[in-house]
């Protein structure tokens, strides 16, 4: 699998420094698990963050203080059992780790709503800003053309996708802006799966995508 599209900096730092939404770092630890490029990325920015810690607890002079039974606290803490490890998720043909805790294991399982055209999608439950949803999009059907009032996430789990200027396979992340519209379309004789993530509703440019906007909420 050859990956053409990644994150840009500013989002894996964001990520390394903890601050991303819920919705947008899951796409971001979807999009890690399949990229080897930008895990790499991420592992030199979080060495970095922590340099950047040790150096501020050398100067000292912002450092909290500590009880007076906090060593003891921390001996005893040696003697408890160590803790169970999690099993380790199955390999999925589709489904990475990361989704594989808001998804399941399998894709029978999702409970999808038509949007339309036949094109599906199934809302995750995430927390705080941003909306994080699959799309199922049949081969050959488009996405209503549309723009965005903010950022949007696209990252391909299954089959591929074109829009007006790139194409997009597995592992390959879009990332959308305010400046972008676009009709994404998917590829080739097999049907699209996608991680989409938002903060702010798209911005449709047809009259009937727009009306059933606040009823699929998107």
């Amino acid at each position: 699998m050859t990956i053409k599209h990644h994150l840009t900096d500013d989002l894996l730092m964001s990520y390394a420094a903890g601050t991303l939404s819920e919705a947008f770092s899951l796409a971001v630890a979807t999009h890690i698990s399949l990229c080897d490029e930008c895990r790499a990325a991420l592992g030199a920015y979080e060495a970095m963050g922590g340099a950047i810690l040790d150096s501020d607890l050398d100067g000292g002079d912002d450092l909290a203080p500590m009880s007076d039974d906090a060593l003891a606290r921390a001996m005893a803490r040696l003697d408890l059992p160590a803790p169970i490890a999690a099993p380790k998720k199955p390999k999925h043909p589709v489904l990475p780790a990361p989704l594989q805790d808001y998804v399941g294991t399998d894709l029978s399982v999702i409970k999808w709503r038509k949007l339309g055209m036949g094109v599906r999608q199934a809302i995750l439950p995430t927390k705080g800003k941003g909306s994080a949803r699959l799309l199922h999009i049949p081969a050959g059907q488009a996405v209503p053309d549309h723009g965005h009032r903010g950022m949007e996430l696209t990252l391909v789990l299954k089959g591929a996708f074109r829009d007006e200027a790139q194409q997009f396979a597995r592992g390959d992340i879009e990332i959308a802006t305010e400046a972008d519209e676009h009709t994404p379309v998917a590829m080739g004789d097999e049907d699209c799966i996608c991680l989409a993530v938002t903060d702010a509703p798209l911005r449709f440019n047809a009259l009937i995508p727009r009306l059933m906007q606040p009823i699929f909420r998107i």
